[in-house]
């Protein structure tokens, strides 16, 4: 592996403009893709195999010209203080509004709420019904400027009027904390390397990374049947990831620098050591996404192929353009410890660096902070272990209270109609208006189907928490109706979840007696199924990644410790991280800080996603900062000084890689998209535990109180697996022999 890809970037140094010029024809090919593709459609929360799917499924089938994925808004009004929308003035502006939303080329109906029983007891609010015949995605932009126009003619004679519904529905925006979170890793980058050039590289390899990948995501969103929120998705991970490689590789050359090599060896020898890290931190990342496809939700599995895409162009670009970026700065990036005037050190004593005998002895380098950090952690492993672990612990906390649910216009900001129109639905008719229950009774093997409808609804309006039932409405054929179920509970709680399963135990009863079969369905229900689909495939997926991620740790690592230690590390950070999300998302702690304005259950995709990516970025900071210590202590090290070592050389790249994949995450907590600012938050704060307690604090802790037994592996097992060679041992010993054949170093080998 390190003898490949040391050759692999002393090619793409000599052949930088080759290599330049396929990136950037790779970026022009994906940018003129996605500039020529057709708009996203809707990705919906299909779930094969489910119930609520099994009934969408039916209602197309019986239900023919219904558009059942068509888009649907809500036109709320409400009448002036003192008015009712029963008025005359009042009833003739409705009206008119249900009349000119009739007119749209994209309308399948409009309910009028005076002929279907759509206006509140008291007479204040009303609402009207559009059904479309495409998806919200999909709607021309005629369509929705028709909406908002009956809208706000309504306003003008008047009325307060609210658009609720997918109608209306637009791409997310992220907003300005975006381009902070990368202006912050600027900084960073500029404070670690001390110039703007050797800051720049991996910013610009990362933004070129993420054009390509999102761009090729926007351009087969349409095909794929991909939702806007995979690419902002695929931006975050891509561009965290996209930076910290090319941040590692960077470092390591400026580090062979410094110990006296010419420029396209000390490429070489970057991409053949940390570029082996890059190669097994990538493979991680990428297997904990592509495995979200075992939850076997076609949108989850989507996004985390599109983000595992991007993650694997993020690898390839610093393993070649990186190498190829460096040719072109020459002399501009300095060696390790020769910062420039930049940070305040002059121009002679940046250039000291380039020979061997430049200035002090090599037995001795100056001990910076993660050397000191290291050698305390190393004299009081126990007492840092305990107090990590129980630091992780308090913070995880929250995680024992965890609610799951998926958002709806209720957990959107105050600001929008949506919301609004959620609101008013709520005062007028219920928190249940607002995620009404679709029963849908399949007849075909009942005798008398008739009976069995009237048997369904007769056993649901005797269930608790239900505030009305529909009668039920039959297709065509009379074998199949459909019955509205209005709950008297907001569709995200608790008491609307055991609804369902009430409705559904009632169903199997139905069923004995009658032969008919009750399904559920509908967004609220549909948003329960993926809750219990996510969390049931959730030990299966750790299982699954976790061992695949576990195997591939004893291939880097040749040990059995190491890894294992790495994997329970990563599960209590991400459990500290899900109390964070917990605590703020569903408790309200610091909610204003954070934008939350409606606080509520956690997403459901938010658990396994975030073991997903995190699993996956917590072995990075695995693999950069332990191959360094492995590396010390195959070259003869003993265990504690090769822990000290490898924060020696690791400690502040790892840091700085972790301040700037938290600046990257943290910019998505300005989304208007609830679902991506909670990811935003939850990566970042993840990134936080894992990197500076986990990495930083636990992991040496834990190899000071192992020492040599960290690195025991049995005889077999060393015999059967591969030998990869992260550390480039090969690359050392074969440079030795050549520039001083004389010189016979025994390595070390466990």
């Amino acid at each position: 592996m390190a003898t490949f890809l040391y050759k692999l970037g002393r090619l793409a140094f000599r052949r930088r403009h080759f290599v330049a010029l396929i990136w950037v024809a790779l970026l022009t090919l994906a940018g003129v893709g996605a500039a020529s593709a057709p708009p996203a459609g809707n990705s919906s929360f299909s779930i094969p195999g489910t119930e609520a799917q099994k009934a969408f499924d039916l209602l197309e089938q019986r239900f023919p010209g219904q558009s059942a994925d068509g888009a649907t808004a809500r036109v709320v009004f409400k009448a002036p203080s003192g008015e009712k929308m029963t008025d005359a003035g009042n009833r003739a502006t409705v009206e008119k509004t249900v009349d000119d939303l009739a007119d749209g080329s994209e309308v399948a109906s409009v309910a009028d709420p005076y002929q279907g029983d759509a206006v509140s007891k008291d007479g204040a609010i009303a609402y009207a019904s559009v059904k479309y015949d495409v998806s919200g995605m999909e709607l021309e932009e005629s369509t929705k400027d028709a909406l908002e126009d009956a809208a706000q003619q309504a306003r003008d004679a008047g009325l307060t009027v609210e658009v609720g519904g997918d109608a209306l529905q637009a791409v997310p925006e992220t907003g300005a904390t975006e381009i902070i979170g990368i202006a912050v890793a600027a900084v960073v980058l500029v404070i670690t390397f001390g110039s703007l050039v050797a800051a720049g590289l991996p910013l610009l390899t990362a933004l070129i990374g993420v054009g390509i990948g999102v761009s090729t995501i926007t351009a087969l969103a349409s095909a794929l049947e991909l939702g806007s929120t995979t690419s902002i998705l695929a931006m975050m991970i891509g561009l965290a990831v996209g930076i910290d490689y090319a941040l590692f590789i960077v470092s390591r050359y400026r580090a062979e620098l410094a110990e006296g090599r010419e420029r396209e060896e000390a490429a070489g020898r970057a991409v053949g050591t940390a570029g082996s890290a890059v190669v097994f931190a990538g493979l991680t990342v990428v297997i904990a996404l592509v495995g979200l496809a075992v939850v076997n939700i076609p949108m989850l599995t989507k996004m985390g192929v599109a983000a595992a895409g991007t993650v694997a162009i993020a690898v390839l670009i610093a393993l070649t353009m990186i190498p190829a970026l460096l040719g072109y700065a020459g002399r501009r990036v300095k060696p390790a410890g020769a910062k420039g005037r930049l940070l305040g050190r002059s121009r002679k004593g940046a250039e000291q660096p380039e020979g061997r005998s430049a200035g002090r002895s090599e037995g001795q380098p100056k001990a910076n902070l993660g050397t000191r950090w290291a050698s305390f952690v190393v004299r009081r492993p126990l007492a840092v272990l305990l107090l990590g672990v129980i630091g992780l612990g308090a913070a995880a906390i929250p995680a024992a209270s965890l609610e799951l649910g998926l958002p709806d216009d209720g957990s959107q900001p105050t600001s929008t109609t949506q919301r609004r129109a959620y609101d008013l639905l709520s005062d007028g008719f219920g928190a249940g208006f607002n995620g009404p229950l679709m029963v849908v009774v399949d007849g075909k093997g009942a005798t008398s189907p008739n009976d069995a409808f009237t048997s369904v609804s007769d056993e649901i309006k005797g269930l608790d928490g239900v505030v009305a039932v529909t009668p039920p409405a039959p297709n065509k054929a009379g074998d199949t109706a459909t019955i509205t179920v209005v709950p008297d509970s907001k569709p995200s709680s608790v008491q609307t979840e055991d609804l369902v399963h009430a409705i559904r135990d009632a169903g199997g009863d139905v069923k004995a007696d009658t032969g008919a079969e009750t399904l559920v369905t509908g967004s609220t229900a549909m948003n329960i199924d993926v809750s219990e689909k996510l969390n049931d495939a959730l030990v299966p997926y750790l299982v699954l990644v976790v061992g695949l991620a576990f195997l591939l740790l004893i291939v880097v690592f040749r040990s059995i410790l190491v890894p294992l230690k790495a994997a329970l590390g990563f599960l209590l950070s991400v459990l500290a991280a899900l109390g964070a999300v917990v605590a703020v998302f569903q408790w309200g702690w610091l909610s204003g800080l954070m934008g939350v304005e409606e606080t509520g259950p956690v997403m459901s995709m938010m658990p396994i996603f975030m073991v997903g990516v995190v699993f996956g970025l917590a072995m990075d900071y695995e693999v950069f900062l332990v191959t360094r210590m492995r590396e010390a202590y195959v070259h003869g090290e003993k265990p504690n000084q090769a822990v000290v070592t490898g924060f020696k050389h690791g400690a502040r790249v790892v840091t700085a890689a972790a301040v700037i994949m938290m600046a990257v995450f943290a910019g998505f907590i300005g989304s208007s998209e609830s679902m991506v600012k909670m990811i935003g938050f939850g990566l970042a704060i993840a990134v936080f535990f894992d990197a500076f307690v986990v990495r930083m604090a636990i992991v040496p802790a834990v190899l000071a109180l192992l020492g040599k037994r960290a690195w025991w592996l049995p005889r077999w097992l060393d015999r059967a697996l591969p030998n990869v060679d992260v550390e480039g041992e090969g690359l050392r010993t074969a440079e030795e022999r050549r520039s001083d054949p004389d010189e016979d170093r025994e390595l070390v080998r466990t």
